[in-house]
């Protein structure tokens, strides 16, 4: 029995700081800057722990296992949305550590230069896939569905982000994915900026 809970309280353990790995990245700043080092030129995020603390701890956790360098901006839409953060330069899926709660809910909207997280239909799927707002897209807002969680918003850097938006996009010859840019957009660093006080 003493075995059996010891066993009970290390998955336990684990799985807390699994959770709250982000959390304890700054734990006072509840708004944590992000810089992006990408192809195109660098971009700083602001997230909103106040709003989406899951969310944007769970991007943090990313950021701090280095596990978004090198990934590629996979869907860009012109006056909509540039999706990143899930497959390398060769179109391998990169790990999710874990999916997490919807908070879209939040009262942030979906505005042009937010950043939200990107989910399949489940809306508790989200995991590692982030997009830029564009434009304002109040249709990605919840409502009467839930909608896509925005936990935080570009401070820095619009421009890159209008001309990564720009690029020429295809459907990929080997995915048959549209939306693909032709010639890659790599995000190479993604760096917790020092807190500032």
């Amino acid at each position: 029995m003493r075995v059996l809970l010891a066993i009970c309280l290390t998955l336990v353990s684990t799985l807390v700081f699994a959770v709250d790995d982000g959390a304890k990245l700054q734990p006072g700043n509840l708004f944590p800057k992000v810089k992006l080092e990408t192809s195109m030129g660098d971009i700083v995020v602001e997230l909103d722990r106040i709003k989406a603390p899951i969310t944007s701890n769970n991007f943090l956790l990313y950021v701090d296992k280095r596990s978004y360098e090198d990934t590629i901006f996979h869907r860009v839409i012109k006056d909509f949305v540039v999706q990143g953060g899930g497959y390398d330069k060769e179109f391998n899926t990169k790990p999710v550590m874990k999916t997490i709660f919807n908070e879209s809910g939040n009262g942030n909207k979906n505005e042009i230069y937010t950043l939200a997280m990107a989910r399949e239909n489940d809306p508790h799927s989200a995991g590692r896939q982030f997009f830029f707002n564009m434009n304002d897209n109040p249709s990605l807002d919840p409502g009467r569905k839930w909608g896509y969680a925005v936990f935080g918003r570009v401070v820095n850097g619009m421009e890159v982000l209008d001309k990564i938006a720009a690029v020429e996009t295809h459907v990929d010859p080997t995915w048959g994915w549209p939306d693909v840019p032709k010639e890659p957009v790599i995000l190479k660093k993604a760096t917790l900026l020092p807190q500032e006080f």
